[in-house]
């Protein structure tokens, strides 16, 4: 997500308010937020879901409905969000 450079601590704030909510959603099992090195204004979250319908239903969810608007309403660029699926892990 790219926001417009005013609104980037507000972005960081309003993250950080809704976090636990978002992580405490039914199978949520992982939340995090990145930051792009060479260009601030832009941010990842990243998280993984037990099952697809649960990331569905989070999407569907009050909390979603209280933060995508605030979220949006900052944007300087339009978003992307991709759904993946693990290949292998190396720990």
């Amino acid at each position: 997500m790219t926001f417009k450079p005013e609104h980037c601590d507000d972005f960081i704030a309003l993250f950080d308010h809704y976090k636990s909510h978002i992580r405490s959603a039914e199978g949520c099992i992982y939340l995090s937020m990145w930051r792009c090195n060479d260009d601030p204004c832009i941010f990842f979250t990243y998280s993984h879901w037990d099952h697809p319908k649960y990331l569905e239903a989070y999407r569907q969810s009050a909390i979603f409905a209280e933060v995508w608007p605030k979220t949006k309403a900052m944007f300087q660029a339009s978003p992307e969000a991709w759904t993946s699926s693990i290949l292998f892990e190396v720990k």
